[in-house]
């Protein structure tokens, strides 16, 4: 007598689809989050950048805030020669997946050169 092996595909199938649209949503919510930690960096540093040229803080501050994510904090800080601009944010995704992300950025001032 035969027996039929077409019911543990499904079975299997169950078991095996839901893992597999977990792991490809936590691996987007990775790329998500390092996004927007790179565009926290690049933030920070166009903003030290328009800091360290004598520009106004407003100025610096939009500089930072155009590259920036979404709903970030920028903080603009000046430290004898030095521009010190920070940027935090925090990372899209329901409850504990939102993290919290930053990127720092130091620059000499253009006055104090020469």
């Amino acid at each position: 007598m035969r027996r039929s092996d077409g019911g543990y595909v499904t079975a299997e199938a169950a078991l095996v689809l839901p893992t597999l649209t977990l792991f490809g949503m936590a691996l987007l919510w990775g790329l998500m989050a390092a996004s927007a930690q790179i565009q926290c960096v690049d933030a920070a540093r166009a903003g030290a950048r328009a800091a360290a040229r004598s520009e106004p803080a407003s100025a610096a501050v939009a500089a930072a805030r155009s590259a920036a994510p979404a709903g970030a904090r920028i903080a603009l800080a000046r430290e004898g020669d030095l521009v010190r601009v920070r940027v935090d944010a925090r990372t899209a995704g329901p409850g504990p997946l939102t993290v919290r992300l930053g990127g720092e950025a130091v620059a000499l001032a253009e006055e104090t050169v020469g």
